[in-house]
């Protein structure tokens, strides 16, 4: 069982626009406190960036190296409530990545899951709130393409679910078919 480390690194509601900002921010306060190594790097495997007016995700590797001791263990990501169009691939080399979320952003194509199915760990995503949501099998198709989850959406996958993606991502591949609604 994976332990988080620390307490959460939380930049949520400071109106931040891009991530360049976020190292000029002090964190919010918690209830747990926050430690530093000696190079005053926060040690925590969790980040909260929700609530703000991020559009992308450019230079998350440098901001995330600018705050933590390990940034290469950044197990949860709370990118929730910003302006986010795109999954950016920069997410794929959080190999550690168990939770993630995404709700309350503009994420149109449901192609762009398909970016995170290389994260082993990913266990409990959220994307509600985003147009993809409107997408015809949109739980489905998560579920498909994202085969270690546990939780979507605040809602457990049952293993009926899960049967039902399996079956359904086979019959794709049978078909050739490769990718979902990527136009627009």
């Amino acid at each position: 069982m994976f332990k988080m480390n620390g307490a959460p690194l939380d930049f949520s509601f400071k109106q931040l626009s891009s991530l360049a900002d976020v190292a000029l921010e002090e964190p919010n306060t918690s209830v747990r406190p926050l430690r530093r190594n000696p190079d005053g790097k926060f040690s925590s495997s969790s980040l909260r960036l929700n609530n703000n007016m991020i559009v992308n995700l450019q230079g998350l590797t440098d901001t995330l190296s600018t705050l933590l001791s390990k940034p290469q263990r950044l197990a949860w990501l709370d990118l929730s409530f910003n302006f986010i169009t795109h999954i950016h691939p920069v997410l794929t080399e959080l190999s550690e990545l168990r939770v993630l979320y995404l709700h309350g952003n503009s994420i149109r194509k449901l192609s762009e899951v398909d970016k995170l199915g290389s994260l082993p760990y990913l266990h409990t995503i959220t994307l509600h709130g985003n147009t993809l949501e409107s997408e015809q099998g949109y739980r489905g198709y998560v579920i498909s393409v994202l085969p270690h989850l546990k939780m979507m959406d605040f809602s457990a996958i049952t293993k009926e679910e899960k049967i039902l993606a399996s079956i359904w991502q086979r019959s794709r591949r049978s078909r050739g078919i490769t990718d979902h609604r990527t136009e627009g």
